[in-house]
């Protein structure tokens, strides 16, 4: 049975917590801070750490970085402190994901899942630059981490309206496939990048992969290819090459934001979103 460590000094939150997640199959323990949590890490053996930041004595953060390397648990962080401090931070002591609250239990249940059947090491994304309006991250070309980056650049895009979050998220998830699937070849020894940077006044992202790039006229299994009078013609390539449906990833992000520019190679793309 799956052994889960929830720490959080919110006493009935907690309770109800670990109620939802004994009755979903899990064997829970409870700490009420960082302190009472490490003592037991360093008796017993956890598969998964839920712990929250801001507590008493020792805080989530605090903890993470006092974790025994070879018994280490994969840590999801909740809290309600969705600043970029607070994320990188947790993200530089090899937190999993990032679990914003209030949270859906169910949602949680399904995110403990994917950690616990995932065979990679926290420590794949290498942060290059940590500052909350200018963040660089590289990463194997794999799905399990860009899972994993999806979950970093939705919580960096917190406190932006819902509407604008969620073409963001959107649009960075057809770009960030593509470069892992297409330019990385979904090859775990190839490294992807991304810029991230926020001010008052905009958004950008860009994201480079490894590959050798595209020409657009070429790309005949991709929408961007394809001509005004013959508007699905891709799909028809697809079909004959056996691909799977798709190839509108390109011209939905295009939609989705308000510039999208390729360098020449087309092996990196920058994505903008004006915020006023």
């Amino acid at each position: 049975m799956t052994r889960v460590l929830v720490v959080d000094d919110d006493t009935s939150g907690r309770e109800a917590l670990c109620l939802v997640l004994e009755r979903s199959g899990f064997e829970v323990t409870a700490a009420a801070d960082g302190v009472e949590a490490l003592e037991k890490i360093l008796r017993e053996k956890f598969d998964l750490l839920l712990v929250d930041v801001w507590m008493p004595r020792m805080n989530g953060l605090e903890l993470l970085s006092h974790l025994p390397e070879k018994t280490r648990p994969k840590a999801l962080v909740m809290t309600a402190d969705n600043t970029a401090e607070t994320l990188l931070q947790s993200l530089r002591e090899k937190a999993y994901l990032f679990i914003a609250k209030p949270f859906n239990p169910k949602d949680l249940v399904q995110l403990m899942k994917i950690a616990l059947e995932s065979t990679q090491e926290p420590d794949q994304i290498q942060i290059v630059s940590a500052q909350p309006n200018w963040v660089e991250l590289r990463f194997p070309c794999e799905m399990q981490t860009a899972g994993r980056i999806e979950n970093v650049v939705d919580h960096l895009n917190s406190g932006l309206p819902l509407h604008v979050r969620r073409s963001l998220r959107l649009a960075f998830h057809e770009l960030l496939m593509n470069a892992i699937e297409w330019g990385g070849q979904l090859d775990p020894s190839s490294q992807a990048q991304i810029d991230y940077l926020r001010t008052h006044k905009f958004l950008m992202c860009r994201i480079a992969d490894p590959g050798s790039g595209f020409k657009p006229a070429r790309v005949d299994h991709a929408a961007v290819a394809n001509r005004s009078e013959d508007p699905c013609a891709h799909a028809d390539v697809r079909e004959e090459r056996g691909m799977r449906p798709g190839g509108y990833g390109i011209e939905l992000a295009k939609s989705l934001v308000d510039e999208l520019v390729y360098n020449e190679a087309h092996n990196e793309v920058v994505m903008v979103k004006y915020l006023n």
